[in-house]
């Protein structure tokens, strides 16, 4: 009997090795894992315990948490008590010395090879990263070497041109993942993402080729408001999943606290869609017209009001929809500075004002309840010098 879009089926995967991330293994033909991210405040407890059930609840088998300072790693402790049921990942960013502190409690350690160099800046970050696989290793916990297109090392930037945005990321994956193998540590990940689903594809499918059994986390970064970052996130699943390429994912979107497992949701239904055959007509991302990349909520950001604030972009710029035209909205000072300079117009917030830049140039700071109409300024001022 020949298979109708129905029939569920095995999606084709790479041969990649086993990586135990608590109370679930990746890796190895193991079911596609599912993530999120929580948004509330690490320091707040109760809400952040609160979100990291309702996250389990909805399926996620790993629950990913920001941790900036020793007041969040020692929340972290607690919340890990409260949801022993979770598998949690901890989103280390340039304080790496609080994965000694946080290793025995959960899951995995997320580092960013990009925002090691800002912390203890003498110390070189093979050293930092030694530091990071001995906590993994006594605390018995896994990896995840997280490589993100806005915030790559600097010296990596400067070893190719401008205009190529792949080959740093994959450079910095691939050494970090030779050094972890070097120290004689196997049980990690890699994540290669991008704001463009393109870039992921090429990104990851570059990777997946020359490192065949190395487990890998994809995601499409800053996808922004459903449902368009749904649509990209979409466009880049379905093209490395049905290929083999990928052994745990996240939807990371623009949505309110409580929405957050909307993530989940949308995960499960692309994965179910491609097991069942069913996939989108159109395999790449219309670039056409207006594109709006938001960063997912989380708990670094420094005001809720972002997430509105992504929202009102979205309404009030429909009237240039046709325009090639790409307007990042960032939630917060950690990744927002760096990750706006390759959009035509960006948005970073701060908890009382917003930050507007033009390309890498800074336009000023204005109030919330200002920053829409000095956006559209710069947006009619884009599109008159275009046309």
């Amino acid at each position: 009997m020949s298979e109708t879009p129905e029939t569920k089926r095995e999606l084709p995967r790479n041969p990649t090795r086993l990586v135990p991330i608590g109370s679930v293994t990746v890796g190895g033909g193991h079911r596609i894992a599912v993530q999120s991210m929580c948004a509330t405040k690490t320091k707040d407890v109760d809400a952040t315990a609160a979100q990291v059930a309702d996250l389990v609840r909805a399926g996620a088998d790993i629950v990913r948490i920001a941790v900036d300072a020793k007041g969040d790693a020692e929340a972290v402790i607690e919340i890990a008590k409260r949801v022993p049921e979770a598998n949690l990942c901890i989103d280390l960013q340039e304080n790496y010395r609080l994965a000694e502190i946080l290793a025995p409690h959960v899951a995995k350690l997320r580092y960013n090879p990009g925002h090691l160099h800002h912390h203890e800046r003498d110390k070189p970050w093979r050293e930092k990263v030694r530091f990071l696989v001995e906590c993994a290793r006594a605390g018995d916990c896994a990896i995840r070497i997280g490589v993100n297109c806005g915030s790559v090392d600097p010296a990596k930037l400067a070893e190719y041109d401008k205009e190529d945005s792949i080959s740093p990321m994959l450079d910095s994956a691939l050494e970090h993942a030779a050094w972890l193998e070097e120290l004689d540590f196997t049980r990690f990940v890699v994540s290669l993402k991008d704001s463009d689903p393109e870039k992921v594809i090429e990104a990851n499918r570059q990777f997946a080729e020359a490192r065949p059994d190395i487990p890998l986390h994809l995601g499409v970064t800053e996808a922004g408001l459903p449902p368009d970052g749904i649509v990209k996130t979409r466009v880049a699943f379905e093209q490395l999943l049905s290929r083999g390429i990928g052994d745990t994912v996240r939807v990371s979107l623009t949505v309110p606290n409580p929405r957050k497992g909307e993530e989940i949701a949308a995960a499960k239904e692309i994965i179910d869609d491609l097991e069942h055959g069913r996939t989108r007509s159109v395999v790449h991302y219309d670039r056409s017209g207006l594109n709006i990349i938001s960063c997912p909520s989380c708990s670094r950001v420094e005001n809720e009001a972002f997430v509105e604030l992504a929202e009102q972009v979205r309404d009030m710029t429909q009237y240039a929809k046709t325009h090639a035209i790409t307007i990042a909205v960032m939630g917060c000072r950690v990744n927002g500075p760096g990750e706006t300079d390759d959009a035509d117009l960006g948005l970073w917030c701060a908890p009382s004002f917003v930050h507007l830049k033009r390309g890498e140039e800074s336009l000023g700071s204005y109030p919330y309840d200002e920053i829409l109409g000095k956006l559209r300024g710069e947006l009619d001022a884009l599109i008159a010098a275009r046309a």
